[in-house]
């Protein structure tokens, strides 16, 4: 987002624009939504009595509110409305500058959250 956010508002928009649009892709939303699956049936597991029950709980709700939730409740949103922006108006400009400052916002929580949940997630068959 840094070299985004160095570009002319119109230019850094643009590029955005573009990245969100080839984004919506079926590995990026098997990943998402996949990882999801995953979390739950692990959850599930270990609640039925097969294993560490902390780390596996901790690991599946830090990736289920950190990267699925930010994802649906911010960053989409945020993606929606600059795609009806106009890149280069006055407008479009005001909503580029607070796009990079929330967007990049959310996206760094969604970072730390993944990566307590791989972290918890992967600790687990040690434990």
């Amino acid at each position: 987002m840094r070299a985004l956010g160095a570009l002319p508002a119109a230019t850094g928009a643009a590029a955005m624009q573009a990245v969100n649009v080839t984004a919506l892709r079926p590995p990026l939303m098997t990943a998402l939504f996949g990882t999801a699956a995953l979390c739950l049936a692990a959850a599930a597991a270990v609640l039925a009595g097969g294993g560490p029950v902390a780390p596996v709980l901790a690991g599946a709700a830090a990736y289920l509110a950190g990267a699925v939730l930010v994802t649906a409740g911010a960053n989409v949103p945020l993606n929606e409305e600059l795609r009806r922006s106009v890149p280069g108006t006055p407008e479009g400009d005001a909503v580029w500058a607070r796009y990079l400052r929330v967007w990049t916002r959310w996206n760094t929580l969604r970072a730390v959250a993944c990566t307590g949940a791989a972290a918890a997630l992967g600790s687990a068959p040690f434990l």
